[in-house]
């Protein structure tokens, strides 16, 4: 399938903390384990409400104040985390929607020292979300893996960048993973969502070409 059009839209972001560790390195990203979230009581499918005193309370994301349910963080020069938890179904807006009722929750980490890597980012999902989370998307089906093997780029695609991700649907959650590679191979970018089940149809039409 194409590489290039379907990333996650935007940046998503803790100024010091497990994440922080993260992002120095994956080696670094275990000691991480040792501040574990609590757990993910206040994932999608949650109040908005609710959602706020998880983040607020949440030893990874270290809120500022005026923080609420995105958090932007530059860890270093040329690092940065962000996190958003957002009432909009992981594939974008749609009518009816509850604006009470949180459908998606994403972050980013952006590195231009240190790669980007699968396992950086498995970490950061554990250190935000907790063992149990984590254990929920590593048990997960895989549903969809892009590029397919051969695919060639559309017309469209950015010739510069390779988007390489998956989508898993696991008992309580469904997982998108993706990691943007330049033309050396290099990752500087990756992210993650957690989003409630009922929008995984949607997501993978729109990842289908």
């Amino acid at each position: 399938m194409t590489s290039c059009k379907h990333g996650f839209g935007g940046a998503f972001a803790p100024k010091s903390g497990p994440l922080a560790i993260a992002l120095k390195g994956s080696s670094l990203a275990v000691a991480a384990l040792a501040l574990i979230a609590q757990p993910g009581w206040s994932l999608p499918g949650q109040t908005v409400n609710l959602t706020e005193t998880w983040i607020r309370n949440n030893p990874t994301l270290k809120p500022r104040p005026n923080e609420r349910l995105a958090i932007n963080r530059l860890v270093a020069p040329g690092q940065r985390f962000t996190f958003q938890a957002s009432v909009f179904p992981i594939s974008g807006v749609v009518p009816n929607q509850d604006p009470r009722q949180i459908r998606s929750e994403r972050f980013s980490l952006s590195d231009h020292a240190n790669p980007i890597t699968v396992d950086r980012l498995d970490e950061s999902l554990r250190a935000i979300y907790g063992q149990e989370i984590f254990n929920d998307y590593r048990q997960a089906t895989v549903m969809l893996r892009y590029p397919a093997r051969g695919a060639r780029p559309a017309p469209t695609d950015n010739l510069n960048l390779v988007l390489r991700g998956e989508v898993r649907e696991g008992e309580r959650f469904a997982y998108w993973q993706e990691i943007a590679y330049d033309r050396a191979g290099n990752a500087y970018l990756g992210r993650m969502a957690v989003f409630v089940k009922d929008d995984l149809p949607a997501l993978q039409t729109q990842l289908t070409p």
